[in-house]
């Protein structure tokens, strides 16, 4: 093991730096396959808050396709510098960036009470340029992310978003009539079963790109019997060029940006949740530099954002899954994904060629995708030290404090609206509960005492059996040292020098 760092130190003098695992560069064919995953996964998520909002505001059909355009155009941009990455600018990880689902209904809010939606870009302006400058603050809290919170987080995410893959093997829509039948649901388990077989096949390559094929063979079903529709495809302009300020000048009202702020910190703690969460998946250094790089990248996006029209941008979790579904490391993988969405965002043909992938084929993905988040986050919290400590009732109530949300989406509907804002997220609920209860217990350690609760009972140690297979009878292990039964030392081998990876 040293002599392998002492190499890598050696190139490193030479002009050469240790790769991380996020530099790896695939192929260009490879990497934009892998990228169009990435599209496709968030895809229905991201043109959703335009949709929405649009919507809301009373807009026209023609000036919502604007706002889809440029919610696909600025995320496209913002995944570029939160990949690629400028001095300052960019975590470097794979993060695909998007518009923030977070602040949905405070945006709905804020058009619906007469603000408008020139109220709302004045707004996401203001508070993005606070959120810029507060943004080192938040990176200097990274201590206090141990694997206790970090699991925690992970494993919420995960949780969180599983409502969502529900809802899109529903049909996505709950209004449409076929909503919840037998076809839509038959659709999202055909799709997981693709995803399930060629995952095993054993072919890499294949294994690798088991998503996208899913996803493409389940289109291919729905188109067979009936339940995709691409005839709209070529409704509408072939090329268009986001307008700057084509739906009006920005205003700004204090009420609103006010709103809007509170978004902003829920987005970063979000953001900041995922950069931890990628770190972990990818198995890579993430220090509070790295984090106030990839926090100023979701602030700079957002700041520049409404100028073409559109919102708040944030990294989307269900793309950490991808991730972590496909073993694929690499942060050119994810920036060829946003080339993509630029290019989506110039050619809105293409745009609604991806449109009219039926939702219940992603619901079918986003079943795998999410649930591989949740067990990312389970696995960091079997790392967490359980003995005389209150890090179980830490995981324990952080993790149902995140799902009260999911569980009663109506729970925080009587609360004040900039309490309900933060809340109503379970990711923030959870995120926030962590970080509160690490300190409590943690940091303020007076009045702390052994076996603090009942909670620790029964996480002593454990030792997995296959760790005991290869001793042998008298074996003993003393003084840091293993001895066999004639009193000789049995030398123990690192993983690196002993076992291949």
């Amino acid at each position: 093991m040293n002599i392998k760092r002492k190499s890598a130190t050696a190139v490193a003098g030479k002009g050469q730096q240790s790769t991380r695992p996020e530099d790896e560069r695939l192929p260009i064919g490879s990497s934009f396959a892998y990228g169009f995953q990435h599209v496709l996964t968030m895809y229905g998520g991201i043109v959703a808050v335009p949709l929405i909002v649009g919507q809301a505001a009373g807009l026209p059909p023609a000036d919502i396709g604007i706002l889809i355009a440029a919610a696909l155009f600025m995320g496209g941009l913002a995944t570029i510098l939160q990949t690629v990455g400028i001095p300052f600018f960019g975590s470097q990880l794979p993060l695909v960036q998007g518009v923030s689902f977070a602040g949905v209904a405070t945006m709905v809010a804020i058009v619906t009470t007469g603000g408008g939606i020139q109220s709302v870009f004045g707004a996401v302006i203001v508070s993005a340029a606070i959120g810029l400058l507060i943004a080192p603050v938040f990176s200097k809290i990274v201590r206090f992310f141990p694997p206790v919170v970090t699991g925690t987080v992970i494993t919420t995410i995960g949780l969180t978003l599983m409502p969502v893959a529900a809802n899109w093997a529903m049909g996505g829509n709950r209004r449409a009539e076929n909503y919840g039948n037998i076809e839509n649901i038959g659709l999202a388990a055909i799709t997981l079963v693709l995803v399930l077989v060629l995952s095993k096949l054993g072919n890499a390559t294949i294994s690798r790109l088991s998503i996208l094929l899913a996803m493409v063979i389940g289109t291919l079903v729905a188109v067979a019997t009936g339940m995709a529709n691409f005839s709209k495809v070529g409704q509408g302009p072939i090329a268009a060029f986001p307008t700057p300020f084509h739906l009006g000048a920005p205003t700004f009202e204090i009420a609103a940006i006010i709103s809007m702020l509170i978004v902003v910190l829920v987005i970063l703690t979000e953001t900041m949740a995922d950069i931890l969460a990628v770190g972990e998946i990818v198995g890579t250094k993430v220090d509070s530099k790295r984090i106030a790089a990839g926090l100023r990248a979701d602030m700079g996006s957002s700041l520049i954002a409404p100028v073409f029209g559109s919102f708040t941008q944030s990294a989307f979790a269900q793309n950490v899954g991808l991730v972590a579904v496909t073993k694929i490391k690499s942060r050119y993988v994810v920036a060829a994904g946003g080339v993509i969405l630029v290019i989506l965002g110039l050619l809105p043909v293409l745009g609604r060629v991806v449109a009219a992938v039926p939702t219940a084929v992603l619901g079918g993905a986003g079943i795998v995708l999410f649930g591989t988040v949740a067990a990312s986050g389970i696995r960091t919290l079997a790392k967490v030290e359980y003995k005389n400590n209150m890090n179980l009732i830490i995981v324990a109530t952080s993790i149902g404090f995140g799902m009260i949300p999911i569980a009663a989406p109506a729970f925080y509907d009587k609360f004040p609206d900039w309490f309900a804002t933060i809340f109503h997220s379970g990711i923030s609920s959870a995120a926030v509960m962590a970080i509160l209860l690490n300190l409590l217990f943690n940091h303020l350690k007076a009045g702390n005492s052994e076996n603090q609760s009942v909670f620790v009972a029964g996480t002593g140690r454990v030792i997995k059996e296959e760790d005991l297979a290869c001793l042998e009878h008298g074996d003993r292990y003393e003084n840091g040292k293993l001895i066999d039964c004639n009193g000789n030392e049995v030398k123990i081998a690192s993983r690196s020098d002993g076992e291949p990876h």
